[in-house]
């Protein structure tokens, strides 16, 4: 990519990773990546506009029948997509429909805008991870093949170890934390050929492990808060997400908010 490239518009597609959760504001709003992204193209260029799509909970289906028509038509400068993740974390899954879906997405996607970026997503180390690694890998494998069939870009945030930490992410074990978001934005940031600002990949410093008892009384409070709720809406064919808009769902010129993000504790989408 060229270094100093001029981007003047930013369009943002997705589920809850895109919408920012859990790098949360005191307004009870989320700032995320993306706006991370915006606010830092909007500082280069006078009328910057950016719109955020992206809609916590949501399959990839419906980010290709909600979000993909209304991102085609703003033609920014960058489209962001990244979907299928929540459809891997399903119990049962048709891996054929989610890749001819992110397809369909990006067939539309990438004639739109003057770059299309995908991403292959981050995951938490962890037992849940390994359980939906085959899944995973086989979505972002085909995230790489459509990348190379349409001359999009792709952010490797999977192959960063220091994403997997985690101390990367919040309470409910399945959203980053700011400083997850503020490396993402960072590494995205890079592939659009603009000059770091530091090494987003840099690893934590060892971490001290948690005594036996305390890891098990945090293991009983995210069953109680986070996983029992997500089980519940995963039965019940419900979403986090139903009935709420995007954020920023027109394509306006980028206004940087006052409030200062901090710690979350958001149940799983």
């Amino acid at each position: 990519m060229e270094m100093n490239a001029s981007y003047t518009s930013l369009v943002a597609v997705g589920d809850s990773f895109t919408e920012g959760m859990s790098d949360l504001l005191p307004d009870g709003s989320y700032r995320g990546w993306a706006d991370l992204l915006a606010a830092r193209l909007a500082a280069r260029t006078p009328g910057f506009r950016y719109a955020n799509l992206a809609v916590r909970g949501k399959l990839i289906g419906q980010i290709v029948e909600e979000q993909v028509a209304p991102a085609a038509a703003m033609s920014p400068d960058v489209i962001t997509l990244v979907g299928g993740l929540n459809d891997t974390l399903r119990p049962k899954v048709d891996m054929g429909r989610v890749r001819a879906l992110l397809e369909e997405a990006v067939e539309r996607l990438a004639p739109a805008c003057g770059r299309l970026v995908l991403m292959r997503s981050p995951g938490r180390n962890g037992p849940v991870m390994e359980r939906f690694r085959p899944r995973m890998e086989e979505l972002f494998g085909y995230v790489d093949e459509l990348a190379a069939r349409h001359g999009a870009l792709v952010v490797d945030l999977y192959g960063a170890p220091v994403l997997g930490d985690p101390r990367m992410w919040d309470v409910d074990r399945l959203h980053l934390t700011a400083e997850g978001h503020r490396r993402v934005a960072e590494a995205v940031w890079q592939a659009l050929g603009l000059p770091p600002e530091e090494d987003w990949r840099t690893e934590l410093p060892p971490a001290v492990p948690d005594r036996w008892p305390a890891r098990r009384l945090g293991d009983a409070r995210f069953a109680r808060r986070h996983l029992a709720p997500w089980v519940v809406r995963r039965v019940t064919g419900r979403s986090s997400g139903d009935g709420r808009p995007a954020k920023r769902p027109e394509l306006l010129p980028y206004e940087r908010p006052h409030e200062e993000p901090h710690a979350a504790g958001e149940s799983i989408s």
